[in-house]
């Protein structure tokens, strides 16, 4: 399901409670949990390589550039920015989103996946999709539609729903030019370069590979921070 672009306005709920509130001007490139291997046969070492210390350095140290340059010293957090993102140039809406996004990727994964849902974020994907390969096929379908470069994400919406949306470039669903609006749980990267050393073209096949590496117990922490703040 593509989400549309849509004129700007703020947030409409207070989310200074989400985790990423708490990272400040200026913005740092966490280090990964795990190894650039430990993802193999899922996800290769050379494609993580690339991906983590190529693209997301990119990212990170342009937004630095951009918002030290356009963005008022009052203004600098992460997510304000993101969530008043129409009120600033291209570069910082794409290079901001390809920060927050990568941050929450990276997340995403783990060696040591439980393989399938877990506690109240389990429940609620059964209760939404009605069983979980329905919501992987949705998600997949998402992930795998999605034209050209971009993002596919499972959210929680502002009436404390579920909800399966992609965005194109480095948009996200906190930002205020994107619809739906919601608090992504769970993310996949469908840029080329998040796939493409391995899979060239095959987008279906890194899809189904992700599958195997899903952080679920990530999943359910933001799923419940996530409710908490929209408290619903």
């Amino acid at each position: 399901m593509a989400n549309s672009e849509i004129s700007k306005g703020i947030f409409p709920i207070d989310i200074s409670a989400l985790s990423e509130n708490t990272i400040l001007f200026p913005f740092i490139k966490k280090d990964l949990e795990y190894g650039f291997d430990a993802l193999e046969p899922h996800i290769d070492t050379a494609t993580m390589q690339v991906h983590y210390n190529g693209h997301h350095t990119t990212y990170t140290n342009n937004f630095n550039n951009f918002v030290s340059n356009d963005v008022p010293e009052t203004e600098r957090t992460l997510v304000k920015i993101l969530t008043n993102v129409g009120n600033y140039n291209d570069p910082i809406k794409n290079n901001g989103g390809g920060y927050f996004n990568h941050l929450i990727f990276w997340k995403m994964l783990t060696p040591n996946s439980t393989l399938t849902p877990l506690g109240t974020s389990a429940t609620a994907i059964i209760n939404k999709f009605g069983s979980f390969d329905n919501f992987k096929k949705a998600f997949g379908d998402a992930a795998a539609t999605r034209f050209g470069s971009g993002w596919a994400w499972l959210s929680v919406g502002l009436d404390g729903e579920l909800f399966i949306s992609s965005t194109a470039n480095q948009n996200n669903p906190i930002m205020d030019v994107v619809e739906p609006k919601g608090l992504p749980i769970l993310a996949l990267d469908v840029w080329e370069h998040a796939y493409y050393l391995k899979h060239q073209n095959r987008r279906n096949e890194y899809i189904n590979s992700f599958w195997n590496v899903v952080n679920w117990e990530e999943v359910e922490r933001r799923y419940q921070e996530a409710k908490g703040i929209i408290g619903k």
